[in-house]
């Protein structure tokens, strides 16, 4: 089988709006650490002993969380020939045509979900609510490429 990094794609989406969010906080969360770190000596004679490896450690923190909020940035719909590739926050799962069943986006939701047989499904987090007609037409990409790939949509499961 090939390999999802192998396969040529024809439709790729990441969140706009949440891509950007994240990288503005996990930036704001790093000042904050490195100012947090400089003045952590600057109080002057409080009784607490603090050292350059306490400074060190609250960098050493911030790039920690703020790595953990640039994983927000990782989220990823990919279709093509080969199949469906959803990348959410640690994952990736590639899904041949064979077994989708269709996207479908419940109301009130912030993401839709890729339908699987036996009532399975996959978040979809690349495609938000809050992203507008980005996400009207990622969808709208998607159902074509399911109209064109997807043969056994809509099957019995």
């Amino acid at each position: 089988m090939t390999s999802a990094a192998d396969t040529v794609w024809d439709l790729e989406v990441r969140s706009r709006k949440m891509s950007r969010w994240a990288i503005v906080a996990a930036v704001l969360l790093m000042l904050g650490h490195i100012g947090a770190a400089l003045v952590l000596r600057a109080g002057g004679d409080t009784g607490v002993n603090l050292r350059l490896a306490d400074q060190i450690a609250i960098v050493c923190v911030g790039v920690v969380v703020s790595g953990g909020v640039l994983l927000l940035t990782r989220p990823r719909l990919r279709a093509g020939a080969a199949g469906v590739a959803v990348r959410n926050i640690l994952g990736e799962k590639m899904f041949g045509w064979e077994q989708v069943r269709g996207m479908s986006f419940p109301q009130g939701k912030p993401w839709p979900r890729l339908e699987l047989p036996q009532d399975e499904y996959v978040p979809v987090v690349a495609v938000q609510a809050r992203d507008g007609e980005h996400a009207v037409a990622a969808l709208t990409a998607f159902r074509e490429l399911e109209q064109r790939y997807g043969g056994g949509v809509g099957a019995a499961d």
